[in-house]
């Protein structure tokens, strides 16, 4: 169950000892440990021998037993903050299964990135399968973002994400200052753009 979430970050389940040549090609520093499991000695003597720090954040409880919620934020912003820190980086973010905690960390990482709510659950269930949880979809439609501290020293990916986003609340603004954009956001005349260019945006609060 291995993936490529952004440069530097993987995703995949707890991995076992015939996976560590594979493992030892991605240079990692950090795996970032979600489930409540422990890793078997081989696989922590893997991690020493080879210098990679093991972040275990599953080994403090998941979530209250009250609660609908399959894991808890605190958590979550937590394992945020490790996979936007750079220098943490190359970093793989695991658990038992390599589907669940991970899909849900994963889907309020794409919410950090301000993909659409359809685009984040289609990855999750491309991941998840027959195995999907409906819980688990609507923990990453609710999460508060906000709860995330931006680390000082932030990857590339997640920097330009930063930079274009300004960018287009930028270009927003002066839109409609100038009065070129409709209530809904569309650009009243775009006949002087190419088609390719996108006549809309995104309401953007000022």
């Amino acid at each position: 169950m291995f993936g490529i979430v952004e440069p530097n970050v993987y995703r995949s389940n707890l991995f076992f000892p015939i996976s560590f040549p594979f493992i030892k090609l991605l240079n990692l520093k950090t795996v970032l440990l979600l489930s409540a499991e422990v890793p078997t000695k081989v696989v922590c003597n893997f991690l020493e021998e080879n210098n990679i720090t093991l972040v275990h954040l599953g080994s403090r409880s998941l979530t209250t037993e009250t609660s609908w919620k399959p894991m808890s934020e605190e958590l979550v912003k937590d394992g945020l903050e490790w996979v936007l820190d750079k220098k943490s980086h190359p970093l793989l973010v695991c658990d038992t299964s390599g589907i669940h905690q991970v899909g849900i960390l994963i889907g309020c990482l794409r919410r950090l990135q301000n993909w659409s709510l359809s685009a984040i659950i289609h990855e999750y269930r491309i991941f998840a399968a027959s195995k999907a949880r409906y819980v688990n979809e609507q923990f990453i439609e609710l999460f508060d973002v906000d709860l995330v501290t931006l680390p000082e020293d932030l990857p590339d990916w997640f920097r330009e994400h930063l930079e274009l986003e300004a960018k287009e609340k930028e270009e927003y603004q002066q839109l409609y200052k100038r009065k070129e954009l409709d209530p809904l956001g569309i650009l009243i005349n775009a006949s002087h753009l190419p088609r390719t260019k996108g006549h809309s945006y995104r309401k953007i609060s000022s």
